[in-house]
């Protein structure tokens, strides 16, 4: 991609994340749940892309649990993902998508969960087929899950508190 810079978000990034997060999804309720993810330490991984020193695009991956009866599982959940209008459909998105994976797996994480559009989320391994055995308030066709090693099938999903706080 060309012009795109893609680095882990920093404190001096939040006005720009909020404005971008804000712009994509015309309401700030995205931009409230990634300040209350982060203000709670729950965020796992989170990049910026920027083009010409500007930003453009965010992605954040919070803590996510599963709890079985025997035992509780970390993984991660990918919300939100926002590319500003300018920027869209030119590969941003993907390439935030792409690089976070790309970390999560070097970190070790093995389960990711999104709730989002299937061809979307799909050209990236997300598939509700395997996120269809899990309890979660959110269940149905939009719940993805996309594995990279060995995760549970089922059990219930936990978020983390900031989404019952939007």
């Amino acid at each position: 991609m060309n012009g795109i810079t893609i680095r882990e978000a920093a404190e001096r990034d939040r006005g720009a994340i909020r404005a971008v997060e804000e712009a994509a999804f015309g309401q700030d309720g995205e931009a409230r749940l990634v300040e209350l993810l982060v203000g709670a330490s729950d965020d796992v991984l989170e990049l910026v892309a920027e083009r010409n020193g500007e930003l453009v695009g965010h992605v954040l991956f919070s803590r996510l649990m599963v709890e079985t009866r025997n035992r509780s599982f970390a993984a991660v959940a990918l919300a939100p993902l926002a590319v500003s209008p300018a920027a869209q459909g030119q590969g941003t998105g993907a390439a935030l998508v792409e690089e976070a994976h790309r970390r999560l797996r070097v970190a070790g994480e093995t389960l990711s969960v999104v709730l989002g559009d299937l061809a979307y989320y799909g050209r990236f391994g997300y598939a509700h087929e395997r996120a269809a055995g899990f309890e979660s308030d959110y269940q149905g066709e939009a719940l993805q899950a996309i594995s990279w090693g060995e995760a549970p099938a089922s059990g219930r999903l936990v978020y983390a508190p900031a989404f019952q706080e939007l």
